[in-house]
């Protein structure tokens, strides 16, 4: 019984004849970090910020609407 892959794993990547190879400058920018949420980590922020207020004025006895 033959193993998983033993039919291909060692044969030769294709390489195309109708595309060329992209540089490796434009590879990296594919997968270079972006804000896909702009804003979302402030936002957190001030959430957390403002939790932690509502909190303390709680414990102080402090009402705030």
């Amino acid at each position: 019984m033959k193993k998983n892959y033993d039919d291909i794993i060692f044969m030769e990547h294709h390489t195309s004849t109708n595309h060329p190879r992209m540089p490796i400058e434009k590879r990296a920018a594919q997968f270079a970090p972006f804000a896909a949420l702009t804003g979302f980590e402030q936002s957190i922020r001030e959430t957390a910020k403002n939790f932690e207020e509502a909190v303390l004025n709680k414990e102080k006895g402090i009402k705030i609407e």
